[in-house]
């Protein structure tokens, strides 16, 4: 039984991969192999399980541990949520506890007897691991860009969590989680993934879905806009914000844009994006912190509150308003009212 699901997954997650790899060009970059290789060590980890390895009974493959795909989801999550393209040389530390768990692992095995202070080592790379996955799983909840293959890591993400929770109490003496001490653990937790990876194949056939969201290259590579309709929309969206104020709905919407200007919406999107390389939204709110700061220098505004004037400028919301200021000036609204006294 156990065997059988492994090979199952294997051959789903092999399918998954191949599709994630052919269709690589159409993705960002380091999302792309992070999010990659978390898949391929969940591969790593099926296959070569210490309990259950497929190819060597009772073998200590430690590399093949699901650690590694723990390290490799969190910061797929970290850079899916930032947004950033190029993978930062400092998140290579990230991968310092597989390391010294790696090296832990080696250690065990020339052992005689258990050691206290490698236990203790043991204790801290699992609790790191357990903040990883709860990380992920928090990044999953607050994320304002959802995407379908998000949800394929919350249940492996909790079932993994929970695994080294349980290891932990063990570590102290404490009563492991129930679920957790059985023998069939290994068999559930591969059904689980293989169904995972059988919804993934099922989007991609069936609903024809990708993986990833496609970068905005990709996205309009099909476009009709020539040279001169891409100027002269970037004039008319520029004088639509400058002159008509149409940031001054709180409500404005990219359709009303397209609406007011008589220009396809698609066009509206792929100017912003290709040409102006901000987004809709940025765009917008740009306009709105420089009407704000206009605002807050008017004496005659002196009885409108921050919020007051922030709402009048567009913004709905004081979170908002905080966040997007903080984001073009680098200082909240009220530090930067202080430099202005």
């Amino acid at each position: 039984m156990l065997k059988t699901l492994q090979i199952i997954a294997l051959l789903q997650g092999l399918f998954v991969l191949s599709v994630l790899f052919i269709n690589r060009k159409d993705y960002k970059k380091t999302t792309f192999w992070l999010l990659f290789g978390s898949l391929f060590s969940v591969l790593l980890y099926i296959a070569g399980d210490d309990d259950n390895n497929l190819f060597v009974q009772d073998a200590d493959w430690f590399l093949f541990d699901s650690s590694l795909f723990v390290t490799f989801l969190f910061l797929f999550f970290r850079y899916y949520k930032n947004g950033k393209e190029k993978f930062a040389k400092a998140d290579y530390l990230f991968f310092l506890p597989n390391i010294i768990y790696f090296v832990i692992e080696d250690l065990e095995i020339w052992m005689v007897e258990e050691n206290p202070i490698v236990e203790v080592f043991e204790v801290i790379i699992e609790f790191t691991f357990v903040v990883y996955l709860l990380t992920i799983i928090y990044s999953i909840i607050t994320t304002k860009k959802k995407h379908w293959i998000l949800y394929f890591a919350i249940p492996i993400a909790i079932i993994f969590a929970l695994s080294s929770t349980s290891d932990i109490l063990k570590t102290f003496g404490i009563a492991e989680l129930p679920f957790f001490n059985d023998q069939n653990f290994n068999t559930y937790l591969l059904l689980v993934i293989a169904f995972l990876f059988y919804f993934i194949a099922f989007k991609l056939l069936a609903k024809n879905k990708y993986i990833l969201p496609i970068t905005e290259t990709t996205k309009y590579k099909n476009s009709n806009l020539n040279q001169k309709l891409i100027e002269q929309y970037k004039l008319d969206l520029i004088r639509s914000m400058e002159i008509e104020k149409m940031y001054l709905n709180s409500k404005l919407s990219i359709v009303d844009v397209s609406e007011k200007l008589s220009i396809p919406r698609q066009y509206i999107s792929e100017v912003l994006n290709e040409h102006m390389n901000i987004s809709f939204q940025d765009f917008v709110n740009q306009y709105r912190v420089d009407e704000f700061i206009l605002r807050l220098k008017n004496d005659q505004n002196d009885h409108y509150t921050l919020l007051g004037i922030a709402t009048n400028v567009g913004f709905n919301s004081k979170s908002s308003f905080n966040a997007t200021f903080k984001k073009y000036k680098g200082l909240t609204p009220t530090q930067f009212k202080k430099t202005l006294l």
